[in-house]
């Protein structure tokens, strides 16, 4: 098993996975201290994940904050990805558009970046840096699954040191 999306789609998959991430899930293990409820998004469950919130917490009562990770450079170095920024945006748009209202200038401009992307997924993420770095490496099918907006209603909530779906 690796973090390669097509592992689980070339044979049968486990009950449960564990795979590290560097990334997103060291951001949202920081922000254990200050934050509540930590959820895993991405374009493929966007919104899966705004529904959620959505049924779940009174918008007057409660402040969401969407995190675009980036990835590390080698280093160790900040490396935004717009990817992630465009994944932040689609669960702005979706938070929106179910009635929750007063967007940070942030979270209005990640909003705007998905929606200036959102009608050309495949081939904004194709021709993004990443999509480049993962279709030269080979990868080309993970960045075609990436782009699978809305395919999946998995909601990974951290809970514990590990993230386990919620429905």
């Amino acid at each position: 098993m690796t973090l390669s999306p097509t592992t689980p789609r070339r044979g049968p998959v486990p009950d449960r996975i564990v795979l590290p991430s560097p990334n997103g899930a060291t951001i949202a293990a920081h922000l254990g201290t200050t934050a509540t409820i930590r959820t895993g998004a991405s374009l493929r469950n966007a919104r899966a994940v705004a529904a959620w919130l959505a049924t779940r917490h009174d918008p007057a009562h409660t402040t969401v904050a969407v995190v675009a990770a980036g990835e590390q450079w080698p280093e160790g170095a900040l490396r935004p990805a717009v990817e992630d920024l465009w994944g932040a945006g689609a669960v702005i748009d979706h938070l929106l558009r179910a009635g929750w209202s007063t967007p940070s200038p942030g979270a209005a401009a990640a909003r705007a970046a998905w929606l200036a992307a959102a009608d050309d997924p495949v081939g904004n993420l194709l021709s993004c840096g990443s999509g480049r770095e993962l279709t030269q490496g080979g990868y080309r099918e993970d960045v075609l699954i990436a782009a699978e907006v809305g395919s999946s209603r998995s909601v990974p909530v951290l809970r514990g040191g590990a993230f386990t779906a919620e429905s």
